[in-house]
Parts: structure tokens; C-alpha cells; sequence
């Protein structure tokens, strides 16, 4: 009989460390709604409401009005707040009945017209068709079958509709939605509306000379009428379509600016406070029964252990910000741009933790500054070809490349627009090396068209 021995070596981690790197990672909404549902569930656990907590938040709301007033850059975190309900979560989760979508919004215009019963119902069954653009996708005789009316009861609904705002809704095309909006603006005799009727190819490729010899106009004069259509929203229900699934970000991390240096601001006044209760302490020194000491006494560890995750979690992830502050800085003074290349690893290192701490510290989390409200992922990206030759030593970002595509591509001659070949070889001598098709890549992402629907021609 042969008896072998080995020695092996395992690493298992506890449920509370599970629990803790759990709440590490959670977002706010989500960490708001595990206190919740985690107080109900503990009864040792009680959890101060929100209005327990209005002078803490008073404190916070005060220290913002100070802060606008030390620094111009600042009145744009507090005229934010003060435009929010002041209650701390209000602004949380999806958009409340107050908030008119798109359909709301027309039909609310539509509901104070005295029509006639067949052509408001009629405008009605056209609301509801409404596409998330403010279009609607089906000809007028599809409407009128699909409604079960006449097709001129349908055709006088439609230009009740087409009446409403905003202006161009109910639009069946391009040119009819550029149209409405013309003629919403007194402009229906005017070159403009020529154009939109028959030139829209044309516009779309920057063919300011053709335009001008088709309809007999002066290339000044289609300049500036092609600038007006500019003007006008393609898709103007985009606007509200947005706000049917939209979930509001409450930032966790504010970056206040001043003169020499930044401060960080906590934002977690919206969460009640965890605490244990006293009746169920008082309870477990005096109770003999061993099997209500024992349940008690599991459930006194655990809210202990929530309460500690939680507080972890806040001073991790301010020590996250922190560092993310420190190597960002020039993004934080001068904006999109000065991002520099940042890694999980870098900021790891700073803060003597593992990459995988930093990774769930950062995950669903957004800082608020100047600029706006980023996600806490924003600022992490790698290196882009050897270090800029303008005096610096750090490589580009992203970012950074994108910025000086813009930048090359707003100073380029329109008549002759730089290829993503030419554009290449520009952001290499600036320091920014990148292939012809990232060239490409981060143009489609900026929304810049090619060098063909820039181009704009000679007479």
C-alpha cells in the first residue's frame, strides 16, 4: 500500500470580505437601495431617515454657496443644486410623471384645442405614432387605414399636429421637417426653403456653387441660407425621447476648484446613516434564552460588518478620487485634451492597493467638476505613440488625440480638406502617433465627417 502525501496551499476568501468587496463596487443608487432593503431585514440595524439628516445637508449646501463665491468656476456646482429639489434623493432614478416625454408634451398642447371629435382622435392616433425623432414613419394613407378614418380627416389632424411644438414634429421627411421649422419662422418665400425642397443632396455634400447655379443665386447668399438650415433640428423630438428612460446621476466625488489648489467634497448626505439599535443591545445583555443571544448576536456581527464595508467603502474611494485628482490635474484646469494616459496599476500603486480594489472602488461611480460629470472610468486610458515633442514627457491619450484631430481638422482650408492620411502624418509631428485608420476611428467618434462631406466647393 502506497500512502502519498502532498501539501497544497489554498486562499478562500470569507463571506464578509465578500460582502465587503460587494458594497465596494456598488453604485450609489444601488448601495442606497442594499441600506434600505438591509435595515428591513436586520432588525438590530436602524437607519436614520432623510429628514433626520437636513442640517447635514444644509452644512454641504451652505459650503457650496461659500465656495461660489471664492471662485467663478464653483457657482456651476451650486447653481446645479440649488435648481434640485432639496431633498438629497429626489433627483434619483427614473424621470417622475412631472417630467413630459415627447408624447406628454404634444398632447398636453393638443388636449387644449376645441377640435372636432373624428379629427382629435385622429390627432391623437398621430401622437401616439411619433417615432423617437418626432417623425412619423408611415405615409398619411397608412395612418388614416391603420386609424380606421378618412384620408383628408387624417391629413387635417396631421397639420393640427404639425402646428404644435416643437417645431417640425410630425414631419414625414427630412425636407418636410427643415419645412415646418422654415416656416415656423417666417421663412417661406426665402432661398432657405428653396434649398430644403430641392437641394438637400447638395447641402448634405457642401455644393455651395452648384446650389447657386441651380436656382440662380449668388454663392454669399447660398452660404448664408445653407447657415440658416444649420440652425434647425433634424430630429426634434431627440430631446425629450432621452428623458423616457432617463436615470439621473448623482455625482459621489465633487472636485471644488480654487486659485492654488483643489478640495474634494464627499456627496453622500443623500444616504441615511446605519447605526445599531439600543433596544436590541439592551436586549441581548439581558435575555437568558441562548437561541435569542445566539440570533442576536449573529445579527449585532453583521450590521457591525456593514456599517464597517460601507464606511471602507467611502474612505477607498475618496482615496481613489484623490489620486485620480493628483494625476489629472491639468484636466481638471484646462479641460478636455490635457487627459493624460492613467492605468488601474498607477493608481494602485499610490494608494498601496491591488489593481482589483481600484477596478470596484471606480465602477459606477462619477465625480463632478467644471467641466461636468464624468465617470470615475473616464480618466483611466492608455498610452498613445512616443511622448509629444511640445516640451513634454508624457504620451497622449485618447483624449488628447481627439483634441488635436479637432484642432487640425477646424484649422484645415474647407476647399481642400485633410485626408486621414495627411491628418496622420500632422498629429505625428505634433508628437501623436497613430495609424491612418485610429486617424479614421477617432473621426467617426467626434461625429466629423470625411474629407468628401467636408469639402466645400467653388462656384
Amino acid at each position: 500500500m502506497e500512502l502519498n502525501m502532498s501539501l497544497k496551499q489554498s486562499q478562500s476568501l470569507s463571506p464578509q470580505m465578500m460582502q465587503s468587496m460587494e458594497i465596494l463596487q456598488m453604485g450609489s443608487q444601488e448601495l442606497l437601495e442594499y441600506i434600505q432593503e438591509t435595515a428591513q431585514e436586520n432588525p438590530v440595524l436602524e437607519m436614520d431617515e432623510k429628514y433626520d439628516r437636513a442640517d447635514e445637508f444644509d452644512v454641504l449646501r451652505r459650503k457650496l454657496e461659500w465656495l461660489e463665491s471664492t471662485d467663478v468656476q464653483n457657482r456651476y456646482y451650486h447653481q446645479q443644486d440649488a435648481e434640485d429639489d432639496t431633498d438629497p434623493i429626489s433627483n434619483y432614478g427614473t424621470v417622475e410623471e412631472g417630467e413630459e416625454n415627447l408624447y406628454f408634451y404634444v398632447l398636453s398642447q393638443l388636449k387644449m384645442l376645441e377640435l372636432e371629435p373624428e379629427t382629435m382622435e385622429a390627432a391623437e392616433f398621430l401622437v401616439e405614432s411619433l417615432n423617437q425623432n418626432g417623425w412619423l414613419d408611415e405615409t398619411l394613407a397608412a395612418l388614416a387605414a391603420a386609424c380606421g378614418c378618412e384620408e383628408a380627416r387624417m391629413g387635417a389632424a396631421l397639420e393640427v399636429v404639425q402646428s404644435l411644438e416643437p417645431a417640425g414634429v410630425a414631419a414625414r421627411d427630412l425636407s418636410e421637417c427643415l419645412r415646418l421649422q422654415l416656416l415656423r419662422r417666417g421663412e417661406g418665400k426665402s432661398l432657405a426653403m428653396r434649398i430644403v425642397d430641392s437641394q438637400l443632396d447638395a447641402l448634405a455634400k457642401n455644393r455651395f456653387g452648384l446650389i447657386a447655379r441651380e436656382l440662380g443665386a449668388s454663392a454669399e447668399a447660398v452660404r448664408e441660407a445653407c447657415a440658416l438650415i444649420k440652425t434647425l433640428n433634424p430630429r426634434p423630438g431627440t430631446g425629450f425621447s432621452a428623458r423616457e428612460n432617463l436615470t439621473y446621476i448623482n455625482p459621489d466625488v465633487v472636485v471644488v476648484s480654487f486659485p492654488d489648489h483643489f478640495e474634494l467634497l464627499t456627496n453622500d448626505y443623500f444616504f441615511p446613516t446605519l447605526r445599531l439599535s439600543s433596544y436590541y443591545g439592551s436586549l441581548m445583555k439581558e435575555t437568558d434564552d441562548p437561541e435569542v443571544k445566539e440570533y442576536l448576536t449573529g445579527k449585532v456581527r453583521q450590521a457591525k460588518w456593514v456599517v464597517r464595508s460601507i464606511e471602507q467603502r467611502g474612505s477607498t474611494l475618496m482615496s481613489c478620487a484623490q489620486c485620480i485628482l493628483d494625476i489629472q490635474e491639468a484636466f481638471f484646469r484646462k479641460g478636455p485634451g490635457y487627459l493624460v494616459p492613467m492605468s488601474l496599476a498607477d493608481v494602485a500603486a499610490r494608494m498601496g492597493v491591488h489593481e482589483s480594489t481600484v477596478s470596484r472602488a471606480v465602477k459606477d461611480k462619477y465625480i463632478q467638476c467644471s467641466m461636468g460629470v464624468y465617470p470615475l472610468n473616464y480618466f483611466f486610458s492608455r498610452s498613445l505613440g512616443a511622448p509629444q515633442s511640445r516640451g513634454g514627457t508624457e504620451a497622449a491619450s485618447p483624449d488628447a488625440a481627439k483634441a488635436l484631430l479637432k484642432k487640425l481638422i477646424a484649422g484645415e482650408d474647407k476647399r481642400r480638406p485633410l485626408s486621414d492620411q495627411k491628418l496622420c502624418e500632422l498629429m505625428a509631428h505634433e508628437g501623436c502617433r497613430l495609424s491612418r485608420r485610429t486617424v479614421a476611428k477617432y473621426r467617426d467618434e467626434l461625429s466629423i465627417p470625411s474629407t468628401t462631406g467636408r469639402r466645400q466647393y467653388e462656384e
